[in-house]
């Protein structure tokens, strides 16, 4: 358990396997470590009531900031469907229950935009990115990625939505692209390029450790 605040150490306030890793290859540049929630022992859970993504963000990365003593990088991110009102929204990881995966979300999805026509299915996949440190908040920083939903899933990259996330100025979903190239156009990769910017001017105002 770490009780002192140092900058040597980021800690990553997610448990999904597949953000942290497109996290550590966005952020694998900077001269810091970063650490999942998982090397820490059992994590206290946060309660992500927020009615926006950064709210949901700030709440984890103030949380585990204050829990581990390290500087936390809070995420949340998710679809919004236009002809579902936003939805799924905050709601994204868990559209079809507390405890579902990815393919049930997927089929619920899918079944929601049963009725709608192809055309009026735009979507984006919306991501805020807050850093925190035990005391004070940081940084925050947010991206967008524009599309449309498919039924017929496509590609097997990525994860959550990916395979129905189609986006027209690729002819492809983002579950079709290759990894570096979703990083490239990702709601995720923009925000973590600007929360690069943003860990790297504050790390060269002060010494780490």
């Amino acid at each position: 358990m770490v009780t002192e605040p140092t900058v040597n150490r980021l800690l990553v306030a997610t448990t999904n396997p597949g953000k942290f890793r497109e996290i550590a290859e966005l952020l694998g540049s900077l001269p810091i470590e970063l650490v999942g929630l998982d090397k820490l022992g059992p994590a206290p859970p946060v309660t992500e009531d927020g009615t926006t993504f950064a709210q949901n963000a700030a709440k984890k990365a103030q949380h585990y900031a204050a829990w581990s003593g390290m500087w936390a990088l809070g995420e949340d991110s998710g679809l919004e469907v236009d002809a579902l009102g936003g939805a799924p929204g905050v709601y994204s990881a868990r559209y079809a229950g507390p405890e579902a995966n990815d393919a049930a979300n997927n089929a619920k999805l899918v079944d929601a935009l049963g009725d709608v026509p192809k055309d009026e299915r735009q979507a984006r996949f919306r991501c805020a990115m807050v850093l925190a440190a035990p005391d004070r908040l940081l940084a925050q920083t947010e991206g967008t990625v524009e599309g449309c939903i498919i039924d017929q899933p496509r590609g097997h990259n990525g994860f959550g939505y990916d395979p129905h996330f189609f986006v027209p100025e690729l002819g492809c979903t983002t579950a079709e692209l290759p990894r570096h190239r979703k990083n490239e156009i990702s709601h995720r990769g923009q925000a973590l390029r600007a929360m690069q910017q943003a860990i790297h001017a504050l790390l060269t105002k002060r010494p780490a450790g």
